[in-house]
């Protein structure tokens, strides 16, 4: 089992197909409909692409907000978009009820093998 931090949230995604998938570069995220979507954190791209083979799963953090509250433009979203393969498709994840709170330290990390290498950023 992995800890996640409270200022994380984590991203799985499960490859259903038959065919072995390969996860390039990090996910491209918007909360709220937000014109741009944050950085990826450089130091976590992975040695090499990160392939799935049929049921296996992928992982990426967002660090939400800086954990000693230094962040600033802080609010609440109660919505996710994240886009894949250059915005050629979306998946919309639920958030949980009361919204998750985000501010200007946002960043995501590359696409990881497992949760540990992707709450590690």
């Amino acid at each position: 089992m992995v800890s996640r931090p409270l200022n994380h949230l984590l991203l799985t995604i499960t490859n259903t197909g038959s065919k072995n998938c390969d996860l390039t570069g990090y996910p491209a995220v918007r909360f709220d409909g937000a014109q741009s979507v944050p950085p990826a954190f450089e130091d976590s791209k992975p040695q090499a692409v990160v392939t799935l083979a049929p049921g296996e799963s992928g992982y990426a953090s967002v660090l939400l907000s800086a954990a000693d509250g230094s962040g600033s433009g802080g609010r609440t979203a109660k919505s996710l978009a994240v886009f894949f393969g250059g915005g050629a498709s979306v998946a919309r994840p639920s958030l949980p009820a009361q919204g998750v709170y985000v501010d200007d330290s946002i960043g995501v990390s590359y696409w990881q093998s497992t949760m540990a290498d992707a709450l590690a950023w």
